[in-house]
C-alpha cells in the first residue's frame, strides 16, 4: 500500500473510532449522575462524621456552565472506555498487516496482560482515593470549611486512576523489553533494592505522607508486580538459552 492509501486508511479508522467514543458518550451521559455520587461520597462522608451544624465539606461549582462542564468531562472518559473495544480493533485492524504472525502473537499477548492489570489498577486507585480524600482533609482547622471545586476535584480522581492504572501496567513493558533482548530477567532481579526504592517514592508522591496505609498497601503491589516480571523474564531467559544450546548457538557453560 502507498503512502496515501496508508493515511487514507489510518482516517477512515480513525473515523470509525471517534463515532464509537460519541456514541459512548451520549449512552454515558446518562449515567453521570450515578458517577458523581459515587466519586463524592468521600465528601458526604467528611460532612457527616464532623456532626456539625455547619457543612464541614461541600462540592461546589463555580461556574455558571460547571455543572455541564463536569458532566461533560465524565461522559468522554466513560464514552472512552466504553467504545473500547471499537477503537482498539481499529488500532489493532491497522497495524496487523505489518505485523509476522509472531509479533501478532506476541502482541496479543502483552495487550490481554495490560488490560486486567490497568483496570487492576483503577480499582486499587478508587478504593485508596477516599483514604487520600479523608486524611488531606484533616489538616483542616477547626471551624474551617472544606470547599471541593467540582473541576479541580474530578481532576485529582481522574489523574489519580490514571497514574495508578499506568504504574500496574509497568510489568508488562518490563517484559516487553526482555523480549527484545534489551533487559534479562537477572538484571531486573538484581536491582529489586531500586524498584522497592522507587515504588516507595512513587507510593509516597500519590499518597499523603499522613496515610501510611495507602502508601504501603500501592508500594507493595508495585514491588510484587515487579518481582513477578522479573521471575517471569528469568524463565522465558532460561527457556532462550536452552533453546540456543540444543541449535549449538551457547555453550553449556554460557550464562
Amino acid at each position: 500500500m502507498s503512502l496515501g492509501g496508508h493515511l487514507k486508511e489510518a482516517r477512515r479508522r480513525l473515523i470509525i473510532s471517534a463515532i464509537g467514543v460519541v456514541i459512548g458518550m451520549v449512552i454515558a451521559f446518562f449515567v453521570t449522575d450515578a458517577i458523581i455520587w459515587y466519586i463524592t461520597s468521600p465528601i458526604r462522608i467528611l460532612d457527616e462524621a464532623r456532626g456539625t451544624e455547619t457543612p464541614f465539606a461541600q462540592f461546589v461549582f463555580s461556574g455558571v456552565s460547571s455543572a455541564f462542564d463536569l458532566r461533560l468531562r465524565i461522559a468522554f472518559a466513560i464514552g472512552v472506555l466504553l467504545s473500547a473495544p471499537v477503537w482498539l480493533w481499529q488500532i489493532w485492524a491497522f497495524i496487523m498487516p505489518g505485523l509476522t504472525r509472531k509479533e501478532i502473537k506476541y502482541t496479543i499477548g502483552f495487550v490481554s496482560a495490560a488490560i486486567p492489570l490497568f483496570f487492576g489498577g483503577a480499582y486499587v486507585a478508587v478504593m485508596v482515593a477516599p483514604h487520600v480524600i479523608e486524611v488531606m482533609s484533616n489538616f483542616v482547622p477547626e471551624g474551617g470549611v472544606n470547599y471541593f471545586n467540582a473541576k479541580e476535584y474530578y481532576d485529582f480522581i481522574f489523574k489519580f486512576i490514571i497514574v495508578i492504572g499506568i504504574a500496574f501496567v509497568l510489568p508488562v513493558f518490563m517484559v516487553a523489553l526482555n523480549f527484545a533482548g534489551l533487559l534479562t530477567g537477572k538484571t531486573m532481579l538484581k536491582g529489586w533494592r531500586w524498584a522497592v526504592l522507587i515504588a516507595s517514592l512513587f507510593a509516597a508522591i500519590a499518597t499523603p505522607a499522613a496515610d501510611i496505609f495507602s502508601m504501603l498497601l500501592l508500594a507493595g503491589i508495585l514491588v510484587v508486580l515487579y518481582l513477578v516480571a522479573s521471575i517471569l523474564s528469568m524463565i522465558l531467559d532460561r527457556g532462550r538459552r536452552k533453546r540456543a544450546k540444543a541449535q549449538g548457538l551457547l555453550l553449556d557453560d554460557a550464562s
